[in-house]
């Protein structure tokens, strides 16, 4: 039995964690003796089709549809007496912009943390700001065009009838905690990601929401703390999957937050790195980190401290699209990265291809640099993607490390941690241990987490968090990779390259989608 300072609850408990993401949504579930998880389940889906080049859009209907289905799944599968499930925890991605109108319905797609097609709103956002500059001022960070706020802006200038309906803003883990409730709110981290929020003083700004339109200002969501209960699930719910009304729901939070939270990282001195579509490495910090230089993003948690974030947008983007190219499936994309020498020759991807956020290039593209005859094979293609995509979340690395944040090991969770090969490369690439954790679903889990925390703090028995973390949260040393010295040499050689041609191809890449934009197709 799970003791919570000395009082031992009448029987096991078990918890739901629900991981939305750009394609898939996972879930899971929990007891609350060990954290075991007793069953899990997927659902996959794609983005709308046929938008132009920079939208990225989803409609928020198939994240419902795909949470019902993987509750239902895990709830047969795990076997376990229903009546026993007491709450709920949501991870969502972070950034997106799903818009209510006044009876809480959706107005339109949500545009997600991957959509570079408000560019153009980010830069005059800043400018009316005062600069770039005075925005980090103002915010603690730098407006990124994937933020919430120039969505807003692109809202109301793109589709003026859609904002003119607008009453609510929520972010895609709101908007299922709000399903699932049908109660409106915004957790701090998440929030923080907003570009609405003062990370310092976690209050909204005002200036900001001024600069979009004053009319945004009511439309913002109460925001709550990470530990508290948000509300319990809709009775028509608690009946469909036979659980009881009192079932909680927690505040949840953005993947980022809820995935600090399920690899343990609520402590200063631990770094993850997530490798999904995107790739993300961040840090716990008891103080707000604020970067001058906007490339590390002072982000809320949710554990009350703060989370100072990397995130690059083009990871497994680049394997997958290498992988695919030439029909290769997982084995035989290792096998050719392992055939090819660590540095592959000289050949070296700037693997922008959906854009780029770290660093700041929304018009970038992919470019192959150093193809030569004796490069132009898959074995080199495939490295340089793996090599290209690790240099791309190295690089936020090096700006974490410049703010004082340390760490001589990185626990490594997502899709590509998976990967041996991929992880002995991160060890060279980051000069730091590399190790995987016994369980791989890190924002799922960390969700399950955190709604077990705000159901021992709602009955009176408070765990602190951490507590909750290091019994539960256990790293699988059979992954651990470390660092070869020569290779790290080599590699940090590859890295000034790759930090010379991604800054060098900037302007270009701004050309470039001009030229794209402005193209005269001829005709027959």
């Amino acid at each position: 039995m799970t003791f919570y300072n000395g009082v031992k609850p009448i029987t096991v408990k078990y918890f739901l964690g629900i991981d939305s993401g750009t394609q898939s949504t996972k879930a899971l579930l929990i007891d609350d003796e060990c954290g075991r998880i007793l069953a899990r389940a997927a659902v996959s889906y794609t983005l709308l089709e046929g938008l132009p080049p920079g939208h990225k859009e989803q409609d928020p209907a198939v994240w419902i549809s795909a949470v019902t289905a993987t509750i239902d799944r895990v709830l047969r599968a795990s076997g376990v007496d229903t009546r026993l499930i007491a709450g709920i925890g949501v991870s969502g991605q972070q950034h997106g912009f799903v818009p209510l109108d006044e009876a809480g319905q959706v107005i339109c797609p949500a545009k997600l943390w991957c959509d570079t097609s408000t560019a153009g709103q980010c830069e005059r956002l800043m400018t009316a700001l005062g600069g770039f500059h005075r925005t980090i001022e103002l915010l603690g960070n730098r407006l990124a065009p994937g933020f919430t706020a120039s969505k807003i802006l692109w809202l109301k200038e793109q589709e003026p009838r859609f904002f003119a309906r607008l009453r609510t803003v929520l972010l895609p883990h709101d908007y299922i905690n709000y399903w699932l409730t049908g109660v409106k709110a915004m957790e701090y981290g998440d929030a923080s990601g907003t570009g609405l929020l003062d990370v310092r003083t976690r209050s909204w700004c005002r200036r900001v929401i001024d600069a979009i339109d004053p009319s945004v200002w009511e439309c913002l969501p109460p925001l709550i703390d990470s530990g508290h209960v948000l509300g319990t699930l809709r009775p028509e719910l608690a009946a469909m999957w036979g659980v009881t009304p009192e079932v909680i729901v927690s505040a949840g939070g953005g993947d980022n937050m809820m995935g600090a939270i399920g690899t343990g990282n609520i402590r200063e001195g631990i770094v993850t790195a997530s490798l999904g579509t995107s790739g993300t490495l961040y840090a716990c910090s008891s103080r707000p980190v604020i970067d001058l230089l906007g490339e590390v993003e002072g982000f809320c948690d949710s554990a009350g401290q703060w989370l100072p974030l990397v995130c690059t947008m083009n990871v497994t983007v680049a394997t997958e699209m290498v992988r695919e190219s030439f029909g290769l499936d997982h084995a035989a994309l290792s096998s050719a990265v392992a055939a090819a020498p660590p540095g592959a020759d000289g050949l070296l991807l700037i693997p922008f291809f959906e854009g780029e956020r770290t660093p700041n290039c929304p018009y970038g593209t992919g470019v192959f640099f150093g193809l030569r005859p004796t490069t132009y094979d898959v074995p080199h293609m495939a490295r340089a993607a793996m090599e290209g995509a690790t240099l791309g979340m190295n690089y936020g690395l090096q700006q974490l490390r410049r703010l004082g944040v340390r760490s001589n090991e990185i626990r490594v969770t997502g899709g590509g941690a998976k990967s041996a090969a991929w992880r002995q490369i991160m060890a060279d690439v980051f000069n730091a241990e590399i190790v995987g954790l016994h369980n791989e679903e890190g924002a799922a889990y960390g969700a399950a987490l955190q709604a077990l925390w705000a159901y021992s703090n709602r009955c009176g028995h408070a765990t602190p968090l951490g507590e909750i973390t290091d019994r539960f949260v256990t790293r699988d040393e059979e992954t651990r990779q470390r660092p070869y010295e020569p290779r790290t040499r080599m590699y940090e050689e590859l890295q000034a390259l790759y930090n010379d041609v991604a800054h060098s191809l900037r302007d270009n890449f701004r050309a470039h989608r001009r030229w794209l934009e402005s193209w005269p197709r001829p005709t027959e």
